[in-house]
């Protein structure tokens, strides 16, 4: 993944969502780190929201550093919503970064979505989370079984960053140093 080619889809980070899964803060902590690393290095964030009417909104931390509003949604696939895509298809763009919650229900359906529709798909496993283990588990095995990149945080991080000698290397160092929950 380099920062031209790729982008974060951050699903469904709410306010009723988070305080349900296991290790929710941390999860939503990578999820920020996710987002301020892409935005520092350009890469293109979009996000989705499961219906905010009865889940609220997604978490403020994480809302407020989002270039305009989460795409809306019912079903528990992102990948359903085209507007969500449309601009990373007209920039070229066919890697995406998945993270967000929960790991066996939204984020399976739209990864499983994507592979079908012939996208790279990646996986920060960090940055997602369910209620219950075994169901986050054996959706990261399903998921990778079906072709997703199983990665991290930091991992992407780095990646993303590509050297050194980039010139936001001491800000995304900053990032990955940071402690989390």
């Amino acid at each position: 993944m380099s920062p031209d080619n790729s982008a974060l889809l951050v699903i469904d980070v709410q306010q009723k969502l988070v305080p349900a899964i296991r290790d929710g803060e941390r999860v939503a902590f990578n999820v920020r780190r996710l987002v301020d690393g892409a935005r520092l290095l350009g890469v293109a964030v979009t996000a989705s929201e499961q219906y905010p009417k009865g889940l609220v909104p997604t978490l403020p931390q994480i809302a407020e550093r989002l270039e305009g509003q989460p795409t809306e949604k019912m079903s528990f696939s992102a990948g359903g919503r085209s507007e969500i895509f449309a601009d990373l298809l007209a920039r070229d763009i066919h890697t995406v970064l998945v993270c967000g919650i929960e790991t066996h229900v939204c984020v399976q359906q739209t990864v499983l979505d994507l592979l079908t529709s012939h996208w790279r798909v990646f996986v920060a496993v960090d940055a997602v989370g369910s209620r219950f283990a075994v169901d986050h588990e054996t959706s990261l095995r399903r998921m990778e079984a079906a072709g997703a990149v199983p990665t991290t945080t930091e991992s992407v991080l780095f990646e993303w960053c590509e050297t050194a000698e980039h010139p936001h290397f001491k800000q995304i160092s900053r990032l990955v140093r940071e402690m989390g929950p």
